[in-house]
């Protein structure tokens, strides 16, 4: 199944420490992943930046706010312990244990409803009441999805832009990109494609190997079929040539990418409209960084030392 939302880690986790001992965030984890007979792929599932479990992120924020009403302490590194608002709430029965529920408590309310102060005036505006209490992501995934949002209405800006390129600067860009993200320096770029070459770049600084790049300057809607990718395997066999990238600002068919996937002599990669534009975001390629967040988390090892 998939993970459950962090609201919904509520019930076990105050079910499980409903004995009145102290228990390990392990513990917590196990006994919430057996309760809802996740996986080992569910377990294994990160969060969207990659950076994590996201099983431990979400069952993290549960725990956040369920301290935050008074429900649950930490009285020592990595541990969990019920109060006494939380033995009173698990009388009333655990499944009650809700967003709704929480927004009773002042405690929640302060954590979530704290006026902000405008920069230019004295004035402040309260949080909508449908606002981040009522989302189903927790604030660091709704930070994440916020960013993927941005990501893509960039990628589709950087789409726009490249699709006014020439053709030659079309090229010019692709053999960049490589460079940026640690590629040597480019062999050759032509005018015009040489045997259905485009461009060759140094797989690795040293020189060692070559990398043959054929560049499609195509519509996005439209699609790339197996045959080009053919003319593409015959002009690295031309040049005996053993590794091509394929870059297009379209997509590919299935038969494409089969065709590319097989073990063959030359090894072929594929790069699309899509992917194109998430490596020009990856590696400054045609952007510039706005604004940069710092997203931390409390360092147990410093307050564990040993004085």
């Amino acid at each position: 199944m998939a993970i459950p939302k962090y609201y919904e880690f509520f019930p076990p986790i105050m079910e499980f420490l409903s004995d009145g001992m102290t228990h390990t965030s392990k513990e917590i984890r196990d006994y919430c992943a057996k309760k809802f007979e996740l996986s080992e792929e569910d377990l294994q599932e990160k969060v969207p930046s990659g950076h994590g479990s996201l099983l431990n992120n979400r069952i993290g924020w549960a725990k956040t706010y369920l301290v935050k009403a008074g429900f649950i302490s930490l009285p020592a590194r990595a541990c969990c312990q019920v109060t006494d608002a939380g033995r009173i709430a698990i009388k009333n029965g655990t499944e009650k244990i809700t967003l709704k529920f929480l927004k009773q408590y002042d405690s929640f309310q302060n954590f979530f409803c704290k006026k902000i102060e405008e920069s230019s005036s004295e004035s402040a505006i309260e949080l909508p009441e449908d606002s981040i209490a009522n989302s189903e992501q927790n604030p660091q995934e709704q930070m994440e999805y916020s960013m993927r949002q941005i990501n893509e209405a960039l990628a589709d800006d950087l789409m726009l832009e490249i699709l006014k390129m020439s053709p030659y600067d079309f090229e010019k860009l692709v053999v960049q990109l490589l460079k940026n993200m640690g590629y040597g320096e480019p062999i050759a770029t032509k005018k015009s494609g040489d045997e259905g070459i485009d461009g060759l770049v140094k797989a690795d600084k040293f020189g060692f190997d070559t990398i043959y790049v054929q560049a499609k300057q195509w519509n996005p809607d439209s699609t790339v079929s197996r045959p080009e990718i053919q003319k593409f395997l015959g002009a690295l066999a031309g040049q005996g040539a053993s590794k091509g990238l394929f870059i297009t600002t379209a997509k590919y068919s299935s038969e494409a990418v089969q065709f590319a996937q097989r073990h063959l002599q030359q090894k072929i990669i594929l790069v699309d409209g899509k992917m194109l534009t998430r490596l020009m975001i990856e590696y400054n390629l045609g952007v510039s960084v706005e604004m940069t967040y710092e997203v931390k988390r409390i360092d147990y090892d410093f307050f564990n030392e040993e004085v």
